[in-house]
């Protein structure tokens, strides 16, 4: 008994034994496990367009003073574990869109502040060609001449074959040398918190078209990342791919949403961060095992998330947050401290040239409640913030001497153009160049110049058709004018929708138009290239030719340049100037806005009539012909069921009769 009960008592505590020894090997397989489970924040900005310091807008309805990366860096440290092991990646268009922009091509301002944030990985957007290829070349030459700390810049699809096959022009040698003194790659390999991440960074269709002024050629994005993503397949050994892309979606529509299509047609990649079309993206979107973030524009919002990596080896993307980037986060001095540097060099090597004393400078009060930017793309109507704009090309072309005080003269401002808005409070330096802050002059100075031309006054109508036309598509292209209303009905026929029109004289006397006649217009740059482009993308059908003030047809824009006193008259500064030409009504001494502004003043009237006879009479060729294409449709297709139903009747009396008989 004695016997069997010790052997009894041997076997049970070789079996507990043997339970706690399996008990530890598996608690310690599980935390060996939990250690090798990889995970990686990411911080994602994008389409920054030079807004490192703060600024006000209007959000949601409401003016606000936002941003700051100096902020931004105080952010990280609150929601992120470990930021310095986080991946920091920018989908580029990082310059062009306030006065830091003017020390893009001598100090590289932009790409010194990204790499002062820390982040990684960039690539380039279509406003980094706004200043030329020598601009981008000498910019990115002087980035690496700083001796800055950089992000590193990613760009696969170049098509650098093609273009040495056709013989480089002298631009584009100048940015593939630069390209190769800042090491520019199709990808690059980074390690983060254990985690091997390539990125590469892809250039889209539809920002090719936005930089008319980009002299290089790019191969098809979605090709040219899949035969990437192969590359570092055979190459790498990485967890994880990512590409920062400048090509944009389409919300509307998902079978022009370049980044969605990217998404499904390179599943091999874990994480695309979408610039161009400043999308914000509350939730990420998901193919598959592919996901797509997007933190708007102007470093408004700041976005992170969490990849953690599931047991097939892709990844899930958790904690994703966009956060407003408001005042109530300090501001990282270091960070701060390096952006005023470049902010002191502003008032000395451009301001003082216009006779401003700082970014700062007040120039009016405003009390009235002008809309949103975003207002111009959603509501196709007049709106307050592009009759003011308008307003100041006319005031300009008068004051400079470009445009007679008694000639008619008529302001137009796209909504293309126009990048922020104005708040309540003062109107500084700053808010003005925000406002309208796009392009570079003959002279490669900051900021479209004004054109003065002449169009005849059907050209002006069919400028009004194309607006109520387009326009519903082409949202940019929206126009506000000075100086020239019009009514349009959205219901009727293409080309045809404008329902009446005349101009304004000096004194605000209506005129009717003469069709015949030529009309001075004064408008940006960019605008008058659009005009211009018309012929093109209508396919020939439509043309609208510019004349100068002699006459004679515009061959060359640079000849139609506004000048005041030997230099370019910039759209930004004529902005700038009308402010400061104001009464001061209250008597403190600084200009105010007037009080015309807050109300509408019948530039652009939208008439809603559905009746058949508003929508269909007084029809212009265009509106004949298209009136008349459709009637032969419905003509034929009329005939063809008439055709139908008699052969059909014609078959049921022959099996009729046959019954019969």
């Amino acid at each position: 008994m004695r016997i069997r009960n010790r052997l009894l008592s041997t076997i049970s505590l070789m079996l507990i034994l043997i339970g706690v020894l399996s008990w530890n090997r598996l608690g310690a397989e599980r935390v060996l496990a939990a250690e090798q489970e990889k995970e990686l924040e990411v911080i994602f900005l994008s389409d920054i367009h030079s807004h490192f310091g703060e600024f006000s807008t209007k959000i949601d309805g409401e003016d606000v003073t936002i941003g700051g990366v100096a902020r931004i860096q105080t952010m990280l440290e609150e929601q992120l574990s470990n930021p310095e092991e986080a991946l920091f990646i920018d989908g580029g268009d990082f310059a062009m869109g306030t006065l830091l922009q003017t020390l893009f091509c001598e100090e590289a301002a932009e790409l010194r502040m990204l790499g002062a944030m820390g982040c990684d990985v960039t690539t380039l957007g279509n406003h980094e060609f706004d200043y030329l290829s020598d601009g981008l070349a000498a910019m990115l030459n002087n980035a690496v001449a700083s001796g800055d700390v950089l992000p590193e810049l990613v760009l696969c699809n170049v098509d650098w074959a093609q273009m040495e096959a056709d013989g480089l022009s002298k631009g584009q040698q100048q940015i593939k040398e630069a390209f190769a003194n800042y090491n520019v790659k199709d990808y690059t390999v980074l390690e983060r918190n254990g985690v091997r991440i390539a990125v590469t960074g892809v250039f889209g269709k539809a920002a090719y078209k936005d930089s008319p002024t980009c002299e290089l050629l790019f191969t098809d994005p979605v090709k040219a990342v899949k035969e990437t993503v192969q590359n570092i397949q055979k190459q790498e050994e990485v967890d994880m791919i990512v590409c920062v892309s400048h090509s944009g979606m389409n919300l509307k529509d998902a079978s022009k949403s370049e980044d969605e299509i990217l998404a499904q047609e390179v599943p091999e990649l874990d994480l695309i961060l979408s610039g161009h079309s400043h999308i914000l993206l509350q939730e990420p979107i998901c193919y598959g095992d592919t996901y797509i973030v997007a933190p708007g524009a102007y470093a408004e919002y700041l976005g992170t998330c969490v990849m953690k990596q599931k047991e097939n080896g892709r990844w899930q993307l958790d904690d994703y947050a966009v956060t407003l980037v408001d005042t109530n986060a300090a501001e990282e001095e270091a960070i701060k401290d390096k952006l005023e540097g470049f902010l002191e060099q502003i008032d000395d090597r451009y301001l003082k040239q216009f006779g401003y004393e700082s970014v700062t400078q007040v120039l009016a009060e405003n009390d009235i409640e002008f809309c949103a930017s975003s207002e111009l793309s959603r509501s196709h109507t007049e709106q307050n913030l592009g009759s003011i704009i308008a307003d100041a090309y006319v005031e300009a072309a008068r004051t400079s001497g470009n445009v007679g005080a008694e000639e008619i003269c008529i302001g137009i401002a796209p909504a293309g153009t126009i990048r922020d808005t104005f708040v309540q409070g003062n109107i500084t330096v700053n808010d003005v160049f925000n406002v309208f802050s796009l392009g570079v002059g003959a002279d490669g100075e900051t900021g479209y110049p004004l054109i003065c031309v002449r169009l005849t006054g059907e050209d002006v109508l069919m400028a009004a058709e194309i607006d109520a036309t387009v326009s519903e598509w082409m949202t940019t292209a929206r126009l506000y004018t000075s100086g020239f209303h019009f009514t349009y009905n959205p219901h009727r026929i293409l080309l045809n929708k404008v329902a009446d029109a005349y101009v304004t004289d000096a004194s605000g006397n209506r005129v009717e138009i003469d069709k015949k006649k030529k009309y001075t217009i004064v408008t940006d740059m960019y605008t008058a290239q659009m005009l211009g482009a018309v012929s093109g993308l209508s396919y020939g059908l439509i043309e609208i030719p510019l004349y100068d003030m002699q006459g004679n047809k515009v061959a060359d824009l640079n000849d139609v340049i506004m000048y005041e006193a030997g230099r370019e008259v910039k759209a930004w500064h004529a902005i700038a100037r009308y402010m400061q030409s104001f009464a001061d009504t209250n008597g403190n001494g600084v200009p105010d806005v007037p009080a015309s502004y807050a109300t509408t003043q019948g530039r652009k009237i939208v008439d809603d009539s559905r009746n058949i006879f508003d929508i269909l009479s007084h029809l212009n060729i265009f509106g004949a012909v298209i009136l008349g294409v459709c009637l032969l449709v419905v003509g034929l297709a009329v005939t063809a069921v008439v055709l139908v139903a008699r052969r059909i009747a014609k078959k049921q009396k022959s099996k009729n009769d046959g019954i019969m008989a």
